[in-house]
């Protein structure tokens, strides 16, 4: 049975509220795919930002405010995990040893962070598990991959549907870390992808269909992190 890790982003399952519907069609994919298992990674999302917004204004320094989205999406893990019920685990794994053992009694092995450490990541957790499991990394975001610019802000943004390592990372390497930050991957996600050649696609997770397209190895709308 292949196993896919998957970075699920805040803003795709929990913005500034619960979304349910996507939750239960999520769900009901996971459960359709028969041939494949999953370790769902959490990112904080609005609860997250929540606490970073007046925590930033406490002046609180950059690791002290981490503490808070690493916090946010254990709780985000426990959600999901308790809503998935009997096909995934049941308690916040701490450990990458802790999820591979999950995963031989589960379909599907959610958490957030493992364990806290100065700028840890959600996307840079998924990627470390990819490696680790010698799987390939999924992102799924609020955005059909990365764009040439802005989306939102522009209309003529190009998707870029190939990228290779070096040319993503220096992309990444010219935006400053910060707490909560909102961009298709972050900056460890990246230098863990590049230095394991982990084979790496950022997809809409809103559109689920899509998804399902890549998973079974149809045409499909994304971008893919590779080699070459």
């Amino acid at each position: 049975m292949k196993v896919i890790v998957i970075s699920l982003g805040g803003s795709v399952f929990i913005p500034n509220y619960v979304d349910y519907n996507f939750l239960d069609k999520f769900r009901e994919l996971v459960l359709k795919l028969k041939n494949y298992k999953f370790v769902i990674v959490l990112g904080g999302g609005g609860i997250a930002r929540k606490y970073l917004k007046p925590m930033k204004k406490k002046r609180l320094d950059v690791n002290e405010r981490s503490r808070f989205g690493f916090e946010a999406t254990r709780l985000n893990a426990l959600f999901l995990m308790k809503y998935f019920g009997k096909i995934a685990n049941e308690d916040n794994p701490k450990s990458m040893k802790e999820v591979k053992n999950l995963l031989r009694k589960n379909k599907v092995v959610v958490c957030g962070g493992l364990r806290f450490a100065k700028k840890s990541t959600s996307d840079g957790t998924a990627a470390k598990l990819a490696n680790y499991l010698g799987t390939e990394f999924v992102n799924l975001t609020d955005v059909d991959g990365l764009f040439s610019k802005d989306p939102n802000k522009f209309k003529d943004a190009k998707l870029v549907s190939s990228i290779n390592y070096d040319d993503f990372y220096s992309i990444l390497n010219k935006i400053k870390y910060k707490p909560g930050q909102h961009f298709v991957l972050d900056q460890l996600a990246s230098r863990i992808i590049r230095k394991h050649n982990i084979r790496t696609v950022i997809l809409n997770g809103h559109r689920l269909k899509n998804f399902e397209s890549y998973l079974k190895g149809k045409k499909f709308r994304g971008t893919v992190i590779c080699k070459s």
